[in-house]
């Protein structure tokens, strides 16, 4: 197998077969993980999973107080990336999609970091936009959405931002399909909360602190679209992707290790979800490095992911969650294979003049 790192331009050239029965495989480098996603469409309109990788690279590290990705950050985000580059070498590939988010989007050599990536990997790695990170989270949790539900509230709790997604629903759309009605990027992420707050959040002073900032900012993001005033009017699904929420439900639960199948999709009570965040807060820092649920790489960033839910707790009072083990790789392959499935746009027959417009 060619060495990627040597030899970028083979798996540049390599990475995209171009064969109509290729795979589609999406690339997600956050402010905390790096992870891979490998699938192909079903009939159903959902895809099968071939093949998945997810690597913790905490690439955000110390960028809320120097304001650039470390080079310790950058090494480890290069080694999961090229993690992720051998294994669609050895796969036909139809359509490939990387994307990077807030680290990237936040730090002074984020674009030349991307850039060093393309290089070396050959991958064609991308900074997106808050927005289309949105857009991308509704695409992947939009399946859980019912007939009857008008609107959804989308929380995406991440390494360093959170997105807050206001989505009309598929019933109420005549696109037929769930559709972005607005949406918020907020500058609180696990990892820099994490970082911000040092052992704050395992304090009730603390912990209070950073909800009454998040519930401001959300206060006025509702103010904008009067989500609370809707949710009282019934038709709004809550729904939340994230480790925070999913960690949620896996101790609500009482599960003896995490399980995917449980978890994608649960309908929780927040009262449930709510005693959880309780039961968490009084484990302690050693309490959650061994509890099955968190372990030792995502203690630290538990309990801020919590302070955020609870924020968004009390500004959207909502009686169930819908909690979807979900994210912007499957939002990525979703929406390449919708792509691959619509028909080619019709191109203006060659004797129509320029400077005449269409009938």
């Amino acid at each position: 197998m060619p060495d990627i790192v040597s030899n970028p331009a083979v798996a540049s050239s390599s990475l995209l077969s171009g064969a109509s029965h290729g795979a589609f495989a999406a690339i997600d480098l956050g402010t905390n993980n790096c992870r891979l996603l490998v699938g192909t469409p079903t009939q159903a309109g959902s895809f099968r999973v071939l093949d998945s990788y997810s690597r913790v690279v905490r690439l955000g590290e110390g960028l809320i107080t120097e304001g650039r990705l470390s080079d310790t950050a950058m090494d480890r985000a290069m080694v999961a990336l090229q993690a992720c580059a051998q294994k669609l070498l050895r796969r036909p590939l139809k359509r490939l999609v990387a994307v990077t988010t807030e680290a990237c989007r936040r730090a002074a050599n984020g674009a030349a970091f991307v850039a060093r990536v393309q290089e070396a990997t050959g991958l064609p790695i991308r900074i997106i936009s808050a927005r289309e990170e949105a857009e991308l989270a509704m695409e992947s949790c939009a399946p859980l959405l019912r007939p009857q539900d008008r609107r959804g509230l989308l929380f995406d709790i991440g390494g360093g931002s959170t997105e807050i997604a206001w989505i009309r629903g598929a019933g109420d759309n005549s696109q037929g399909r769930a559709e972005l009605i607005g949406y918020i990027s907020l500058p609180f992420g696990v990892v820099t909360l994490a970082e911000r707050m040092g052992q704050g959040c395992y304090t009730l002073e603390g912990f209070d602190r950073v909800v009454d900032e998040v519930a401001e900012q959300l206060a006025c993001f509702d103010r904008v679209h009067s989500i609370g005033r809707e949710i009282r009017d019934g038709g709004v699904r809550l729904m939340g992707t994230s480790g925070t929420v999913t960690t949620l439900a896996g101790v609500a639960l009482s599960l003896p290790r995490y399980s995917r199948p449980l978890i994608d999709g649960r309908v929780l009570p927040c009262e449930d979800a709510d005693q959880a965040l309780r039961d968490l807060f009084t484990l302690g820092r050693e309490g959650l490095r061994q509890h099955p649920c968190v372990g030792p790489e995502r203690a630290d960033f538990v309990l801020p992911g919590c302070a955020i839910y609870a924020a968004i707790r009390r500004v959207w009072p909502s009686s169930c969650v819908t909690v979807a083990d979900r994210g912007l790789r499957e939002g990525m392959l979703l929406r390449m294979m919708r792509q691959d499935r619509s028909p080619p746009k019709r191109s203006s027959p060659p004797w129509r003049a320029a400077s005449q417009p269409a009938p």
